[in-house]
């Protein structure tokens, strides 16, 4: 079993596509294809099935996912030290980041650490806030950017910054000229909301619940992976959304959607990193960059 083998095995396992894992990594098709068939040949056990037109992992591939992924984290971190002891003339800082913040407020500070470093490469991976963090623990990610406090205690949180929410509707919605009157009545619309697993929406959750409300009352209309995906539903009509005022700000200044207003709560941006895991020059060098920045 090579290193190559795990890096295709996870690829196709993650988007579980032979082609996209292939595109992903450079490979060919055929290549991709046949570094599967000599894992499952080697081992006599099948890792996926066919469903249809695509491909889902067996119950053996399920639990030899996390393994791959764990000895992929234990080579990069070894590639790290070795790169590291350069100092910061090269280095790798592997970065994971929520929607909001990886898409939003994360990119200049990569650019300004970029300058000042730019043998230091910065690969960015973005998913939701359980994801970033399952990626920090595992040892995928050297820090983690979420938008919901978390508490683990393998992982330590820090706060770097504040955002705040903010209620967007159609432009023809009726709450485009007569905001709602009270928490109850955001009942009284349909919504389209991000996924379970969201900072944004566990954010919005809590302060319903702090409201005397709950979600459970609301017709929610579609569940959407993104901000950008959410804001282009609600200007074409969807549903009212509650979203980072970050990511609302372009399509409310063009006037796609409407800023309501109503009294949401401020959200707070945190910085993830393992508890028992000591980060490399190059990384600490951009946690330090960054939080002098938002200190």
């Amino acid at each position: 079993m090579t290193l190559e083998q795990l890096r295709i095995f996870v690829a196709v396992a993650e988007r579980e596509h032979v082609t996209r894992a292939a595109e992903a990594l450079n490979l060919t098709q055929s290549a991709t294809s046949a570094a599967i068939s000599a894992l499952e040949k080697r081992y006599d056990t099948r890792l996926f099935e066919r469903v249809g037109r695509r491909i889902e992992l067996t119950e053996a591939g399920r639990l030899f996912l996390d393994e791959a992924r764990a000895v992929l984290a234990r080579a990069g971190a070894a590639e790290t030290v070795l790169t590291d002891l350069a100092g910061l003339s090269r280095g790798t800082v592997r970065l994971a980041a929520s929607q909001t913040v990886g898409n939003y407020w994360l990119p200049p500070h990569m650019a300004r650490f970029h300058r000042n470093h730019p043998a230091v490469e910065l690969p960015l991976a973005i998913g939701n806030t359980d994801r970033v963090a399952a990626m920090v623990a595992e040892g995928s990610a050297d820090l983690g950017f979420i938008e919901a406090d978390i508490a683990r205690e393998d992982l330590r949180v820090d706060e770097l910054a504040q955002d705040r929410l903010v209620l967007v509707v159609p432009r023809d919605h009726a709450w485009a000229g007569r905001p709602p009157v009270g928490w109850a009545a955001l009942a009284e619309s349909a919504w389209v909301l991000r996924e379970p697993g969201s900072g944004t929406r566990a954010m919005f959750e809590n302060a319903l619940i702090a409201k005397g409300c709950t979600l459970a009352r609301f017709h929610t209309a579609l569940e959407l992976p993104s901000n950008e995906a959410i804001l282009a539903a609600v200007a074409a009509g969807a549903g009212a959304t509650v979203v980072s005022e970050l990511a609302a700000a372009a399509a409310i200044r063009s006037g796609l959607v409407m800023q309501v207003p109503l009294d949401l709560p401020q959200r707070r941006f945190f910085l993830v990193r393992q508890v028992e895991r000591r980060l490399g020059p190059a990384a600490s060098a951009f946690r330090e960059a960054v939080e002098a920045l938002e200190g």
